[in-house]
C-alpha cells in the first residue's frame, strides 16, 4: 500500500512487572510479565520495552506526533519526518504519574490535542482531560473540565471543536472487558453506563451532546463528514458491552444554532456541529446478502462526502475488528463488498481518493499496507506492501494507522514483532519505508529462534507461530506449551512466548479455522462447529511441529484465555493427547452460559439461533455434556466479575473434574472481570501458572 493520495479474551502474558526466571523450576517461582517484545538480559531478566503509542501524522506530512509510555511516565514527542533527530518533546506537568495518548491535529495543523491523566485537579486522580498544543507558542492547556469516560477524540472539519465518546460520571468503561458491577437494584436498567458523542469549543471549553447517551442510542465510534455537516455512527440500544455484536449505522445531519435545545456551544449565532435526526443507513441484522447477521466497525467517509465505508464481518468483540470492506452510499443505498474474495483479513481502512481505499491487511501472519480501488474491487498498480510478520498498532482502534494525502501520501504507524523492537515507521508514496525513531535501539532481540509454521489440514492452510527454547539442542526432547487465542475471531500475533522459551518449553500459537487472516471463508468455517474443525487444526498443527523439531511427544500442555479458555476445557473432553491444562476464563456449557453472561448477543451469529430455539447445537459444543470423557489435569482461573466468561462456567467444570476423581484446581480472583487490572493478581496468576506446568510437564525430566 502506497495509501497515495488521489484526486478528487489478553494474551497469555498481559501484565507489566519485573520477570525474574529461575535456571530450575524447583526452589523459586519465577514471576511473570509480558512486554511485546520482550528481551532477557544475561541474568534472565525480562525488561519492557518502551512502548510508543498514539501516532498522528500532521495534515502538511511534515511532523509525527507520537506518545510513550516507560518506566519514566508519559511523554509527548513531535518529530520531522525529514530530520526524525529533530524530536521535539512537548513538556507535560506531572507526567511522571500520569498518562497521555490519542494525539490529533487540527486541520490547519496549528493545535495538536491529545488525552491525558496530567491535569492539576487532583481532585479526581486518574481522569481523563483534553488537552491543546499550540505550534505558534509552544503552550500546553487543558480544555476540558468534566468527570466521566473520554475516548477516541476527533476534531471537526472547521478546526472549530473537538468530539469525542462519552460515558458522563462512569464508574467503569462501558466494555464487557473490564469488571461488571456488583449485582444489586434492577439488573439492565439500573447503574447501566452509557455512551454518546460529546462535544466541545475549542475557544471557550463549552460543550453539549452531538449524540445523546440514551437507553436507545450508546455510540461505539463516530466519524465527521468532510464538511462537517454530518456524523456518522455507530450505535445500538444499551448496555453497551451486549449489543455492540447488533449495532447499526447512522447519520445525523447538522442544523443551525438557536434551533438546538441543548446549552453549551450548541446556542444561538453558530450552526457549528449540532446534530439532530438520526437517520439510519444499514441493519446487518435485516440487511440481506453475506453481511446478514454479521458485525460493523470502523465508519469513514468517502472525501466527497458521498459515502461511507466500514469493515463487516463476524466478529468476536469490540476492538478485535476484522472482515471485508464494505462501501455504502450516505443513504443507505447501493451497499457492496468492496473486497470480495480477499485472501486475509482487512482489519483497518482509509479512505485516500474519492475512489481508492487504503488498509492494513492481516494475511497468514504478515501484515501488508494495501491500495485498493474502492470501485473495481481490484488491487492498485503496485498497490501492496508487505510490512513482514509484524504487528501494526497507532491508535485506539485495532491496527489502526494515520494517513495524509500531502505529498504524495504518507502512513504512520507503530511496528513490533517477537524479533522487531517497537518503533515508528512511515511509508511514502513509492512504497518505501522508512524507520523514524530508535527508542529501543539498545534493546536486544530474543536470544530465542521463533517462526511462522504453515500446515493443511481437511482442505484449509493454517498458520501459527513457534517459538523455540531456549538453546535448543535437535538431539534433545523438549515438551511444548500450546496456546489457544481468544474470540474466536481474531489471530495470535507474532509476539512470541520469550518467558516459555526461557524456562525451556516450545511455545505454539496457532490460528485454527474461526481466525483472522485468511478470508472470511476461514472466519466463518467454525460456525455452529466450536470445538471440533478448529480443534483437528490445531492437533494437525501440533503433528506437523513434532515432524520438523524434537518435541517430547508426552509432553504437551494447552493453555487459553476467553475463547481459547473453552478450547482447553473442550479438548479435555475429546482428546487424552495433552499432558495437562490451563484453562483462563473458560465455557463449560455454552446452554448455562447463554443466560448467565452480559453479552449474549454474540452467540446468535455463531450459532445460528438462541439456546431456547436451538438448545443441541449449543450443547454440541459443551464440555460438560462429555465430562465422562476427561482424564486430563486442569488448574482453572476466572476473575469474579467477569461479564464476558462469568465464574459460575469455571466453577461447573472445577466440580465436574473433581467429581471425575481428575487433579483439578480453581482459583478465583476478587474484583477482576475479562481482563485482569490488579498487578498483584496478574503476577499472582502467571506464577501458579508457570508452577502448574513445571509440576505437571516439568521442562526437564
Amino acid at each position: 500500500m502506497r495509501f497515495c493520495a488521489r484526486p478528487a479474551r489478553l494474551p497469555l502474558f498481559a501484565a507489566a512487572c519485573s520477570l525474574f526466571l529461575a535456571s530450575a523450576l524447583t526452589a523459586q517461582t519465577p514471576t511473570l510479565t509480558t512486554a511485546a517484545p520482550d528481551t532477557a538480559n544475561p541474568n534472565g531478566q525480562f525488561t519492557r520495552a518502551a512502548q510508543p503509542g498514539g501516532v498522528a501524522i500532521s495534515p502538511d506530512g511534515t511532523t509525527i506526533a507520537w506518545t510513550l509510555r516507560g518506566r519514566e511516565g508519559a511523554a509527548l514527542h513531535l518529530t520531522e519526518v525529514s530530520n526524525p533527530a529533530n524530536d521535539k518533546l512537548v513538556k507535560l506537568e506531572g507526567a511522571t504519574h500520569c498518562a497521555v495518548d490519542n494525539p490529533i491535529w487540527s486541520p490547519d495543523g496549528a493545535t495538536l490535542a491529545f488525552r491525558s491523566t496530567c491535569t492539576a485537579d487532583q481532585s479526581n486522580p486518574g481522569q481523563n482531560q483534553i488537552f491543546l498544543w499550540s505550534k505558534a507558542s509552544g503552550e500546553v492547556k487543558q480544555l476540558t473540565h468534566i468527570t466521566g469516560e473520554i475516548a477516541q477524540p476527533a476534531w471537526s472539519p472547521d478546526g472549530k471543536s473537538i468530539a469525542f465518546l462519552f460515558v458522563e460520571n462512569a464508574t467503569r468503561r462501558a466494555g464487557a472487558l473490564d469488571a461488571m458491577p456488583a449485582w444489586n437494584g434492577v439488573i439492565g436498567e439500573d447503574g447501566v453506563e452509557i455512551q454518546g458523542v460529546y462535544g466541545v469549543s475549542v475557544s471557550t471549553g463549552k460543550g453539549s451532546w452531538l449524540v445523546p447517551a440514551t437507553p436507545e442510542m450508546h455510540t461505539y465510534e463516530f466519524a465527521y463528514s468532510p464538511d462537517g455537516n454530518q456524523l456518522a455512527f455507530i450505535a445500538a440500544p444499551a448496555p453497551g458491552e451486549n449489543n455492540w455484536w447488533v449495532a447499526k449505522l447512522y447519520t445525523m445531519l447538522a442544523i443551525p444554532g438557536g434551533d438546538h435545545p441543548m446549552d453549551g456551544f450548541c446556542g444561538k449565532n453558530t450552526r457549528t456541529y449540532c446534530f439532530v435526526r438520526p437517520s439510519l443507513v444499514l441493519d446487518p441484522v435485516t440487511v440481506p446478502g453475506p453481511l446478514h447477521g454479521l458485525q460493523i466497525a470502523v465508519p469513514r467517509w468517502s472525501p466527497d462526502g458521498k459515502r461511507l465505508s466500514f469493515i463487516g464481518g463476524l466478529m468476536s468483540d469490540q476492538g478485535s475488528t476484522g472482515g471485508d470492506i464494505w462501501v455504502i452510499d450516505a443513504d443507505g443505498k447501493h451497499l457492496v463488498d468492496a473486497t470480495p474474495g480477499i485472501d486475509g483479513t482487512p482489519t483497518y481502512a482509509v479512505w485516500t481518493g474519492d475512489h481508492t481505499l487504503g488498509f492494513i491487511e492481516d494475511r497468514r501472519g504478515h501484515s501488508l499496507a494495501v491500495d485498493w480501488d474502492a470501485d473495481k474491487h481490484t488491487l492498485l498498480p503496485n498497490g501492496e506492501v508487505d510490512l513482514g510478520e509484524v504487528s501494526i498498532s497507532g491508535g485506539p482502534i485495532k491496527n489502526a494507522i494515520t494517513f495524509t494525502s500531502a505529498n504524495g501520501g504518507t502512513v504512520a504507524f507503530v511496528k513490533s514483532s517477537f524479533g522487531t523492537q517497537p518503533e515508528i515507521w512511515t511509508l511514502d508514496g513509492h512504497n518505501a519505508v522508512h524507520q523514524l525513531t530508535h527508542i529501543n535501539a539498545a534493546r536486544t532481540s530474543p536470544p530465542y529462534k521463533f517462526e511462522s509454521i504453515e500446515w493443511e489440514n481437511d482442505g484449509f492452510h493454517v498458520q501459527g507461530w513457534l517459538t523455540y527454547p531456549k538453546d535448543y539442542d535437535a538431539s534433545k526432547k523438549y515438551p511444548m506449551i500450546v496456546e489457544v487465542h481468544g474470540g474466536p475471531s481474531a489471530s495470535a500475533g507474532p509476539r512470541g512466548g520469550a518467558p516459555w522459551a526461557e524456562l525451556g518449553y516450545f511455545y505454539f500459537q496457532p490460528n485454527p479455522r474461526g481466525s483472522y487472516g485468511q478470508g472470511e471463508k476461514f472466519v466463518q468455517a467454525n460456525r455452529k462447529d466450536f470445538g471440533y474443525s478448529d480443534l483437528r487444526d490445531i492437533l494437525t498443527g501440533i503433528h506437523a511441529i513434532e515432524k520438523k523439531v524434537s518435541v517430547d511427544d508426552h509432553r504437551i500442555g494447552l493453555t487459553g484465555w476467553s475463547y481459547g479458555g473453552f478450547m482447553s476445557m473442550f479438548a479435555a473432553t475429546q482428546t487424552n493427547r495433552f499432558r495437562t491444562i490451563i484453562a483462563g476464563a473458560g465455557i463449560s456449557d455454552w446452554k448455562s452460559y447463554y443466560g448467565e453472561n452480559s453479552i449474549d448477543q454474540w452467540m446468535i451469529p455463531f450459532f445460528g439461533a438462541s439456546v431456547y430455539d436451538d438448545p443441541a447445537v449449543y450443547a454440541k459444543s459443551s464440555a460438560i455434556e462429555y465430562i465422562k470423557n476427561a482424564k486430563t489435569s486442569m488448574l482453572i482461573i476466572v476473575g469474579d466479575r467477569d461479564g464476558e466468561c462469568p465464574a459460575p462456567q469455571s466453577f461447573e467444570m472445577w466440580h465436574a473434574l473433581r467429581a471425575q476423581g481428575v487433579k483439578t484446581q480453581l482459583v478465583v480472583y476478587p474484583n477482576e472481570g475479562h481482563g485482569f487490572t490488579n498487578p498483584q493478581h496478574i503476577r499472582d496468576r502467571m506464577e501458579r501458572e508457570v508452577r502448574w506446568f513445571a509440576e505437571n510437564m516439568p521442562p526437564s525430566q
